[in-house]
């Protein structure tokens, strides 16, 4: 009598998987608590205390955008311009994916694509878009139409190409080098006459005091037994500076030492003034001080 009141206890609390077993296997696994838990038909008992606790699923992993952030500049130069092709970008080419015109680029094409629109891609999203990107159609830029004001008939002016381009250059230039010549003439005439007028005082004179450049040269070819001859100038350049008028000049100097004759090269620059001011010389060889002298003073050129 006891035995079959415990049974139906069992059947009445046990789950619905529990009641779709034998009475037997009921009857063992009253007998024999343990058999419960081992695979024998039976229910796996609940912990201690609650009800079953459901399995938590692992959580997804983040999405990765840091790789594509810190790729290589030519890689994030590739993504904006992928962005161009397919009309979601239209700022610089500079590889800053976090700008506010390249996130928003980012975030649009990510809607058009059904995706959480974060502005920033992950490595798969951006080797999409740069295979989208190459199999887009290249377009053909149009004219833009013509506007209803203009005469049906009148013909467009036809472009300017770069030959004419370089000869209207020119001519601008020529005419500003025209009407600086007089200028840098009568500076470099009186370059000379300084020149001249150290050589024949022996070394002594306003041209060494602010060349002193051209007063060791000098010296050096005094030292060596050779005598001074012919100075005559070529106007390297010549133009506006940020404090006054900027003069570059080629001087060439003949040297005489017995029968056998020789030829020096000097450049003498210096902003226009009296004394003259900056003023350095510089071997002929040496284009590079040239050059940073000018770019020193700020030389806007009437001559290039």
């Amino acid at each position: 009598m006891r035995r079959t009141l415990a049974l139906l206890i069992l059947t009445a609390l046990a789950p619905a998987a529990a009641l779709a077993q034998s009475a037997g296997e009921v009857e063992r696994c009253f007998q024999n608590p343990a058999v419960c838990g081992q695979g024998g038909g039976g229910v796996a008992p609940a912990p201690t205390g609650g009800a079953p606790v459901a399995a938590t699923r692992p959580a997804a992993p983040a999405a990765d955008y840091t790789t594509v952030l810190q790729s290589p500049e030519p890689d994030r130069k590739r993504i904006q311009e992928s962005l161009r092709t397919l009309d979601k970008y239209n700022g610089p080419i500079d590889g800053n994916l976090q700008s506010e015109a390249t996130t928003k680029a980012i975030s649009d094409w990510q809607k058009g694509h059904g995706t959480n629109p974060v502005g920033k891609l992950t490595p798969q999203e951006a080797q999409q878009l740069n295979a989208e990107a190459a199999k887009a159609p290249i377009r053909r830029i149009e004219p833009p139409p013509q506007t209803a004001t203009a005469p049906a008939t009148a013909p467009a002016p036809p472009s300017q190409s770069n030959a004419d381009a370089l000869k209207a250059l020119q001519a601008r230039l020529a005419e500003r080098r025209k009407a600086a010549e007089p200028k840098a003439d009568a500076a470099a005439q009186a370059l000379i006459r300084d020149l001249k007028a150290y050589v024949a005082a022996d070394g002594k004179g306003m041209a060494g005091d602010q060349f002193a450049a051209f007063a060791k040269w000098y010296a050096d070819t005094k030292a060596a037994g050779r005598t001074v001859g012919d100075i005559a100038p070529i106007i390297d350049d010549y133009g506006d500076a940020k404090v006054g008028a900027a003069v570059a000049s080629e001087v060439l100097f003949e040297t005489k030492q017995g029968s056998a004759n020789q030829s020096h090269c000097l450049v003498f620059a210096w902003i226009e003034g009296n004394p003259r001011k900056n003023a350095q010389a510089f071997s002929c060889d040496d284009i590079a001080g040239v050059e940073k002298w000018k770019t020193d003073q700020a030389l806007k050129s009437a001559w290039r």
